[in-house]
């Protein structure tokens, strides 16, 4: 069987062969640099593609999202018409993306930063208020945002969410639609785990954070092109945002001159607050790809419309 290709980053390519051997023996997974029939190739598993090389595959019926996201495909205006685009969405992607959220949400309320620094210049303050009093808004109620507004609210936290569309999650009160300039009044940590769209690109910007009516915290798990980088700068620096805990960027990887490496305020992570898992996502696509054999309905499947 050699009608699918793998299309990835050549530090992730040995990760999916190996995973494919084992559960699907019997593909043989081209490449780029050796297929020699584009037109046998009718499914595409694909992470970050060259943008223009899917118009190649003439015959193509499925392409596969190596993770959740699929901005990757989406911005790629030569991307096929009409074939069909499917996603991973897997538990532990929630799992670890709710326990990354949860840890930057506990740092910043137990004031971490102050005792990290306490630490190096040898302070002991035994400070009676060494908690922050926090209210904390989920930007973007998907699966993912679901699982960690949750996970916050049975810690005991007030948990509000925000979504385009009308959302029911028992304890959390959820806006919808116009009323995200309800949802911001509310709250003092901001976490966005939106989706990226046309409609989110630059959404973290100084448009937003200057609807907030107190100084809010910001995490970003979403994409890098969901914020702007140098709007985050400037309403740390006024005073509009209380720092920053961001595991995206605008460019990737953030170069060396960044000002965000060196800004007291702003943690980093490389993108590694969920990755998704090897084996459970070829479960996935395996699965997908023999539902599109039988023309039955695909699980995961991306609204091409909606961006997601």
């Amino acid at each position: 069987m050699k009608n699918i290709i793998l299309i990835c980053p050549s530090a992730e390519r040995k990760k999916w062969i190996d995973v494919f051997k084992k559960l699907m023996p019997n593909w043989k997974i081209q490449s780029l640099k050796n297929i020699t029939n584009y037109n046998l190739i009718d499914t595409a598993l694909v992470w970050n593609h060259p943008r223009g090389v899917l118009k190649k595959f003439e015959n193509l019926k499925l392409i596969c999202s190596l993770g959740a996201g699929v901005d990757h495909l989406l911005s790629d205006p030569n991307i096929p018409k009409g074939v069909k685009i499917t996603r991973i969405v897997d538990p532990l992607l929630s799992f670890s993306m709710s326990n990354y959220i949860i840890m930057a949400v506990l740092l910043h309320q137990r004031r971490f930063d102050k005792y990290n620094d306490d630490q190096k210049n040898k302070i002991w303050d035994h400070d009676s208020n060494p908690e922050i009093n926090l209210t904390i808004g989920i930007l973007g109620i998907g699966k993912l945002g679901e699982d960690a507004a949750i996970k916050l609210k049975n810690m005991g936290f007030e948990v509000y969410g925000y979504s385009k569309s009308s959302k029911n999650i028992k304890g959390v009160k959820c806006f919808f639609g116009d009323e995200i300039k309800h949802f911001l009044e509310k709250i003092n940590v901001l976490v966005c785990t939106v989706p990226y769209t046309s409609e989110t690109h630059n959404l973290l910007s100084k448009k937003l954070f200057n609807k907030l009516k107190k100084p809010t915290y910001l995490i970003n798990v979403a994409r890098g092109k969901v914020q702007n980088e140098k709007d985050i700068i400037t309403s740390i620096d006024k005073g509009i945002l209380t720092g920053a805990f961001l595991d995206v960027f605008e460019k990737e990887p953030l170069p060396s001159s960044s000002l965000l490496w060196s800004h007291k305020k702003i943690k980093i992570t490389p993108h590694i607050a969920s990755v998704t898992n090897a084996e459970a996502g070829a479960k996935q696509i395996i699965e997908n790809y023999e539902r599109n054999l039988k023309k039955i309905k695909l699980i995961n499947e991306v609204d091409i419309k909606k961006g997601y």
